[in-house]
């Protein structure tokens, strides 16, 4: 049946939907109930949030109705790899490629209309026009200016894995986030250089169950430093005021993979009850209205990909911003980096 738009999950059952990424999981599953007639169902693993934010306006709009249901990206990715063609989803709305590459390898994405991949720069999208890029994050590093001083800061993010940083950073492994940074630095560095670098993270790391906690254990000065996106310090910054802000971010320069920028995308299942309402779904994810909305917002802190939409002035302009030179497709769709965390023991 469709699930409860409520549905619980936890970091626990996130490792788990990691690890069945490794596994690769059969399209399989029972027969769901239909999704009611003009709803459109969006499975998601954005925050929910710039969700909820999203919808209201789409509905507003359109008239079109959305029942969400919610979940870690790993988590859902395989939920629909498990329903198949049985799945009552129309829309997948994701923080990072990797799971939209997942869903796309398997065959069970549908092409996203021209108009709407011609919204966005071709290179945040599918190169097969699977699926759409949206929105963008940058990683960055946190760090607290009482217990470490920005000169004493790494060139790279591999070097936080030598044993001069042993106790200085924190790490959120089984957050869908930390997957795209494994893969980055297995596509630039080798798979070796990854594995011995998440082994060089383990000895050093003070372990979380996510960014949020990374960012908030800088922020209190129990850690110098932690590897998380933008998006957390921004919206910790906003409800905690200036005056409970103590910590900074740090951006890595010169192409490193400690800059990398995620895309985060929505694309259309094959399967899709309302194909004609989830195109038109994700043309208004893109679209100027869309996008200028969350810029504005106060709540969603990543980057618009609309050309001429600029983002919230908390984050560091988007031209400025220096990341690896690096195709989305090329950090494949996140499973080997899972097995990478399982060899480290991270996961």
């Amino acid at each position: 049946m469709l699930p409860d738009a409520a549905a619980p999950y936890s970091r626990r059952s996130l490792s788990f939907a990691i690890i069945g990424l490794i596994t690769g999981l059969a399209l399989c599953g029972g027969t769901p109930a239909r999704a009611e007639a003009a709803t459109l169902t969006l499975y998601s693993a954005q925050h929910e949030q710039t969700v909820d934010l999203l919808i209201e306006d789409f509905q507003k709009e359109t008239g079109i109705q959305v029942r969400v249901h919610t979940g870690e990206g790993p988590e859902v990715a395989n939920q629909l790899l498990e329903e198949g063609k049985d799945s009552p989803a129309d829309v997948y709305f994701t923080e990072n490629s990797p799971e939209l590459v997942l869903l796309e390898e398997k065959g069970l994405l549908a092409k996203v209309n021209a108009s709407t991949l011609a919204a966005v720069p071709a290179r945040y999208s599918s190169p097969h026009g699977a699926w759409v890029g949206v929105l963008a994050r940058e990683n960055v590093l946190a760090y607290n200016p009482a217990l470490i001083k920005a000169s004493e800061l790494p060139a790279s993010l591999l070097d936080l894995a030598t044993p001069a940083w042993k106790g200085k950073v924190a790490i959120a492994p089984s957050d869908g986030d930390f997957l795209p940074v494994v893969s980055a630095v297995e596509v630039l560095k080798g798979r070796d250089a990854a594995l011995q670098w998440l082994k060089g993270l383990k000895a050093n790391a003070q372990i979380f169950d996510d960014d949020e906690g990374v960012a908030a254990a800088v922020n209190r000065g129990a850690v110098a430093t932690g590897i998380i996106n933008n998006y957390y310090w921004a919206r910790m910054k906003v409800e905690a005021g200036d005056a409970g802000v103590h910590s900074q971010l740090y951006h890595f320069g010169g192409g490193d993979v400690g800059a990398l920028v995620n895309v985060s995308g929505a694309a259309v299942l094959k399967t899709a009850p309302y194909p004609a309402a989830a195109q038109r779904f994700l043309a208004y994810l893109v679209s100027e209205r869309a996008q200028r909305l969350l810029a504005k917002s106060n709540v969603n802190f990543e980057y618009p990909l609309h050309p001429g939409v600029k983002p919230d002035p908390l984050l560091k302009p988007f031209d400025q911003l220096q990341p690896p030179a690096l195709d989305y497709t090329k950090l494949g769709d996140d499973s080997d980096a899972g097995k990478l965390l399982q060899e480290a023991g991270l996961l």
